[in-house]
């Protein structure tokens, strides 16, 4: 696929999307944003000075705007979701028609030339012994992976399609999150001076959000090589336990940590995972872990908390 190609993002306002939107933008492709804006809006402005850049208000629970939509273009990105174990627990109703059914109005607008990337997560192994690979039978415990995992299916059931299982991510964008495992921690160090830790030995893998963007950017570019595949996104150098991330941190802030061992995290993930099908097509993480803490830090310390665009942004984690 040569540039100048019509990409659509659905949930293209969001962490993730406005990203990706930077850079396809950069690169020359023609982006179309389609979300129900429903956190702040202002992080789109500076796209509408580009030429190739629309905007379409828009739920993908509404099928029929949905359908119209999406014409036209020869990629659809699918990152709108209700994401992370504590925003899906906050409304378990509304997580499975945003998940669920709006990833099946996605198919069933989707023409068959049309290639369909779809935001999957590392959370839909669960607790896994050994490392994952792509072909480890999936065993999510919580209902954000629950959706994801039986979003997932539904795509990869359809041809011209490729889903990706991204590391929990970590790094700043205009849609800030801050809830996070590595954005909160350091968060934490910094207006608390300390961190109370649960599971410390834990396993967990991370990719900062650039390399996140670039991996998508990698499957438009490299279609043919990589449709009707699923895909973990991450690298192997970026697989940490909780208390080996604390320990960075505790190192670029002096903060103070508790290691909690006798209490658990909620979001009980526990897993190590293999790049090694990503990397062997020549995909390769660029951002390490004290590089992405380093930039946390300095947009922290820039940032005024008490501006409401950062209100409600995080349902904070125990970790």
């Amino acid at each position: 696929m040569k540039n100048k190609k019509h990409i659509f993002i659905t949930g293209g306002a969001g962490y993730l999307g406005t990203v990706i939107t930077r850079l396809l933008l950069s690169q020359g492709y023609k982006v179309t944003i389609y979300d129900n804006l429903m956190y702040d809006s202002t992080v789109l402005i500076p796209f509408f000075s580009d030429k190739n850049f629309k905007f379409i208000k828009g739920d993908i629970l509404d099928k029929t705007l949905l359908d119209k939509s999406m014409k036209g273009h020869d990629v659809v990105i699918h990152l709108a979701a209700i994401v992370g174990y504590f925003a899906c627990l906050n409304n378990e109703r509304l997580t499975k028609d945003v998940n669920v059914v709006g990833t099946q109005n996605v198919i069933d607008s989707i023409k068959d030339d049309q290639y369909l990337l779809f935001g999957s997560t590392g959370s839909n192994y669960g607790i896994v012994d050994g490392i994952c690979t792509e072909e480890t039978p999936l065993n999510p415990g919580t209902l954000y992976g629950i959706t994801k995992t039986d979003s997932e299916k539904k795509v990869m059931n359809r041809n011209n399609s490729t889903a990706f299982r991204f590391a929990t991510a970590f790094g700043t964008s205009p849609r800030l999150r801050m809830d996070l495992l590595v954005n909160d921690l350091v968060f934490k160090a910094i207006e608390d001076g300390f961190l109370v830790i649960y599971q410390s030995h834990a396993m967990r893998t991370f990719i900062h959000l650039n390399d996140i963007a670039k991996c998508f950017l990698f499957a438009i570019e490299n279609h043919d090589s990589m449709k009707n595949e699923v895909y973990n996104c991450g690298s192997n150098k970026l697989n940490f336990s909780k208390k080996e991330i604390c320990e960075i941190i505790k190192e670029k802030t002096d903060c103070y940590i508790h290691y909690n061992d006798y209490d658990y995290d909620k979001d009980n993930r526990d897993y190590e995972v293999s790049y090694d099908k990503l990397n062997s097509l020549g995909f390769k993480i660029e951002t390490s872990i004290e590089e992405g803490i380093d930039e946390l830090i300095s947009v922290y310390k820039a940032l005024n908390f008490g501006d409401k665009r950062y209100k409600n942004t995080a349902y904070p984690e125990v970790f």
